[in-house]
C-alpha cells in the first residue's frame, strides 16, 4: 500500500500532461498576414493641356502670324463676316486659293478665308517671310488645256486657224492644229499634231519649238486648166513665243514650215506666220 500514493501522483502528472498536448493541438496556429496591396498608380492625365499655338496637322503649307492679328471670314470676300481672328504667333496653314483670297485652318481647327495682304507679312516654318506671286501669272504657270485662233498668212495668201493643246509637263505639250487659206487660184486644209518643247514655261514670255505631221490638201479652182487636187502627207517645224496678256489670254506668233510629200521622189514646202490669241484653263 505503500506505492499508491506514488501511482496515483504519476497518474496525475500524466493526465495533466496529456491535457495540454490536446489542447495545444485544439488552438490553430494563427494565419500568416496578408501581403500589402501595391498602391495603385496614379491615373494619366485625360486632358492635357496641348501647345496653343501647335502646327495643324493638315497636309499644307504652315504660316505663323506677325502682324497683331489676322482677321478670318466665313467666305472668300470683305462682305463676309469675321467669325475669328488669329494672333500674333499662331500658326495658320493654307489649304486652297481663290484669287486673292486664301482658305485656312488654324491650330485650334477654324478654317476660313484670309485676303493676301493679311499674309503678306506671314513667316514660313523656314522662318522666311512669305511672297506670292501675282494670281494672274500663277494660274497661267498652271495652266493645262489651251484653245487659240490665229490669223496670218501662208506663201503670201492669207491664212486662218485654230488649235488646241494639252500640257502634259512643265516644259512640254501636244497640239492639234487645223488652218484654212484661201488663195486666189486655189483653196488649201491642212492639219497637224504637233510635239512642243518650251523650256522657259514659268516666264510671262515663253519662246518654244515643235516638230508634227499632218494633212495637207490644196484643191485648184475649176477655172485653171491644171486643176489636179494634191492630197498628201505632210511634216511641220515651228518657232514660236507666248506672252501672258493678263486673265486668261496669252499672245501668240509663230513662224512655221510645212513639208508636203507629193511622192517619194518630190516634195515642196510652204511657209506661214501667223499672230493669234489663245485662251487657257
Amino acid at each position: 500500500m505503500k506505492h499508491a500514493p506514488i501511482a496515483l501522483a504519476a497518474a496525475i502528472a500524466l493526465s495533466l500532461a496529456t491535457g495540454a498536448s490536446a489542447q495545444d493541438a485544439a488552438v490553430p496556429a494563427p494565419a500568416p498576414a496578408p501581403a500589402p496591396a501595391p498602391a495603385p498608380a496614379p491615373a494619366p492625365d485625360a486632358t492635357p493641356d496641348a501647345a496653343p499655338d501647335a502646327a495643324p496637322s493638315h497636309a499644307g503649307e504652315r504660316l505663323q502670324v506677325t502682324d497683331p492679328y489676322v482677321e478670318i471670314r466665313t467666305g472668300a470676300g470683305r462682305g463676309y463676316p469675321v467669325f475669328y481672328v488669329a494672333g500674333r504667333g499662331e500658326w495658320i496653314e493654307i489649304t486652297l486659293r481663290h484669287t486673292d483670297w486664301f482658305r485656312v485652318r488654324t491650330a485650334k481647327g477654324q478654317v476660313g478665308w484670309v485676303q493676301r495682304k493679311q499674309l503678306e507679312s506671314t513667316l514660313t516654318e523656314e522662318g522666311g517671310t512669305k511672297t506670292f506671286r501675282d494670281v494672274l501669272l500663277e494660274d497661267y504657270l498652271g495652266r493645262r488645256v489651251e484653245l487659240g485662233a490665229a490669223f496670218g498668212r501662208l506663201h503670201s495668201e492669207p491664212m486662218i486657224k485654230l488649235w488646241t493643246a494639252w500640257r502634259f509637263s512643265d516644259t512640254l505639250s501636244v497640239e492639234a492644229t487645223y488652218g484654212q487659206v484661201q488663195g486666189v487660184f486655189s483653196g488649201t486644209d491642212l492639219w497637224h499634231f504637233d510635239l512642243h518643247a518650251e523650256p522657259w514655261s514659268d516666264q510671262r514670255f515663253s519662246p518654244f519649238v515643235g516638230v508634227g505631221l499632218g494633212h495637207f490638201r490644196n484643191i485648184p479652182n475649176r477655172s485653171l486648166v491644171d486643176d489636179t487636187t494634191t492630197d498628201a502627207r505632210m511634216a511641220d517645224a515651228t518657232l514660236g513665243a507666248r506672252w501672258h496678256l493678263g486673265d486668261r489670254f496669252v499672245v501668240r506668233t509663230d513662224y512655221t514650215l510645212y513639208t508636203v510629200f507629193l511622192s517619194d521622189q518630190k516634195t515642196t514646202q510652204y511657209h506661214a506666220a501667223t499672230l493669234g490669241l489663245s485662251f487657257f484653263f
